[in-house]
């Protein structure tokens, strides 16, 4: 969640806490929205009632705002819940925020309140109520050990009237975690909600940096996870490592699918090679497939030269050997060959002539050097 020094004073200006995008909350940079039209004012002075609020680490939800209420993106307002009020900083207003109500089809009609903004008061109250949130964590997970329940907890959510509190947790099977929440409730004196999440979620809130290098996408921007299961890698000529394969969650990674609609498409024009090509020199089979060049390469028994060819012909091959007809060859001239590969061919060729005259002239010279010094040996 943001912390107090992004929020606004009486100038109305988001100062910021100036750390250079490593917030000390470790929410900031939590599923940013980024205003591309807060630039643009809206027509007629007509501004959307209803704001994006953000909470510990970057849960959203979305809350009405009062005409006595002037807010600006940071701010910390004090939202209606239910059973209670809770603490949340503005992070998206305007044209955006009812593209994203339309988006998620959601009723206004039953979009809650801002009751007003935070003052020190409620911030200070906010600050003593989010210190309990670490301590209540180990203990709950000592408590969850000696009750031998088989439950992982990942986080633990105070509200900020101190009434109550989330633990988020992920599990494989159903858990039975009613005198979990007995224990809970009669120790930290609060309302206990358990709330499970998958484990995809669990390593968006935990946060990290993937083996691309940049933050993890799911907790970022990625908020839908849909289901990633190994055809993808297939499609795609992945290997199928799963340590390659496997994100910070121990699943699938998310990014195999982003991909996977432009390896579909130009897989319709691939023909399924589901046995070897047969020719006058032999059986040819199958190993390699260059999906956006068209290109794919074959190799006869026991010959270490692979054959390329494009795909029109592959798909010809199939016909007549599906007709009984038995073609001379894979490709029938030269022009058969992709250019890319003629052209690569050239450039090898070339780089070994130039590699031989070196070495000739090399040879010639320590050869003439050598004749030298015996001439010199018998001319005293």
């Amino acid at each position: 969640m943001s912390c107090a020094g992004c929020s606004s004073e009486k100038d109305n200006k988001v100062h910021g806490c100036q750390n250079n995008g490593t917030c000390e909350s470790g929410g900031c940079n939590k599923l940013n929205s980024f205003d591309w039209l807060s630039h643009m004012s809206s027509p007629g002075n007509q501004s959307y009632d209803i704001a994006e609020v953000r909470f510990k680490n970057g849960r959203k939800d979305f809350f009405k705002i009062p005409e006595e209420v002037e807010v600006v993106t940071g701010d910390p307002v004090i939202v209606d819940v239910p059973n209670g009020h809770n603490l949340g900083h503005i992070s998206l207003q305007g044209e955006l925020v009812r593209l994203q109500i339309k988006k998620k089809k959601i009723d206004k009609s039953e979009v809650k309140g801002i009751y007003r903004k935070a003052d020190e008061k409620d911030l200070a109250k906010y600050r003593t109520v989010k210190n309990r949130e670490l301590p209540t964590m180990y203990r709950t997970r000592e408590i969850i050990n000696d009750l031998k329940l088989e439950m992982k907890l990942t986080d633990v959510e105070y509200q900020a009237d101190n009434s109550k509190a989330t633990f988020f947790y992920s599990a494989s099977d159903r858990v039975d975690f009613r005198e979990l929440i007995k224990v809970l409730a009669s120790e930290f004196r609060i309302r206990v909600e358990m709330k499970q999440i998958s484990l995809r979620q669990e390593a968006g809130r935990i946060g990290g940096i993937g083996s691309c290098g940049r933050e993890l996408c799911c907790s970022t921007w990625l908020t839908d996870f849909k289901v990633v299961n190994t055809q993808a890698a297939r499609y795609q000529n992945l290997s199928l490592n799963p340590g390659k394969l496997s994100g910070q969650c121990g699943r699938l990674k998310c990014c195999l699918n982003y991909e996977l609609d432009t390896y579909m498409e130009a897989l319709k024009d691939i023909p399924k090679i589901r046995k070897a090509l047969v020719t006058s020199k032999g059986q040819a089979k199958l190993q390699k497939t260059d999906i956006f060049r068209k290109i794919m390469w074959f190799g006869y028994e026991g010959d270490h030269n692979w054959i390329p060819i494009s795909t029109s012909r592959a798909s010809e091959i199939l016909e007549q050997n599906s007709k009984e007809i038995i073609p001379a060859s894979l490709a029938l001239d030269k022009l058969e060959t992709p250019k890319e590969e003629n052209k690569i061919n050239s450039d090898l060729e070339a780089m070994d002539r130039k590699f031989r005259k070196k070495s000739k002239k090399s040879r010639s010279s320590k050869n003439r050097g050598n004749r030298k010094s015996r001439q010199q040996n018998h001319n005293p």
